[in-house]
């Protein structure tokens, strides 16, 4: 799904059931995935972070749209196998489709690709393939170092 007003507004779709905004979302963007059908929005950004809504407003702007919200704050200092562990069991509860999303989707492509990875038994590998195959390339990036380890420990080997 793409913005046709911003090309840099990209969404990648994971599978039917998980989509990643490789940008900083908006009130019109919130708008656009939950007239798409999806019922919850899950925020990775940290308190703090410079641009777009706050938690707390981006909170209030999904559910007046209908979806359920989730704030689970990621950074580089942060990331652990025990937030990813933390993120999957919360993710379970979610109800679906969820729209997930940080600032430029690195954090949100990596922690859904690891939380499918430890789901399907992808090995790490896999998990970068899939989410390079859909705009999500973590290849060159240190945190695809961490996706590929955390999924081939949870996921398969």
């Amino acid at each position: 799904m793409t913005d046709t007003n911003d090309q840099k507004k990209m969404i990648a779709t994971i599978d039917p059931s998980h989509s990643v905004a490789l940008f900083t979302p908006d009130a019109g963007t919130l708008e656009q995935v939950a007239s798409a059908g999806a019922r919850t929005v899950v925020n990775f950004r940290a308190e703090g972070e410079k641009e777009g809504f706050t938690p707390e407003e981006e909170r209030q702007k999904a559910e007046k749209l209908g979806l359920n919200y989730l704030h689970h704050p990621v950074t580089a200092d942060s990331l652990d196998a025990a937030t990813v562990d933390d993120f999957r069991r919360s993710l379970d509860d979610l109800p679906q489709p969820v729209f997930l999303h940080c600032a430029s989707g690195k954090r949100a492509g990596a922690m859904t690709l690891m939380a499918l990875a430890a789901d399907k038994g992808w090995d790490g590998d896999t998990a970068l393939q899939e989410g390079r195959a859909r705009g999500i390339d973590l290849t060159d990036e240190k945190i695809g170092g961490f996706v590929k380890s955390y999924a081939d420990e949870k996921g398969g080997k």
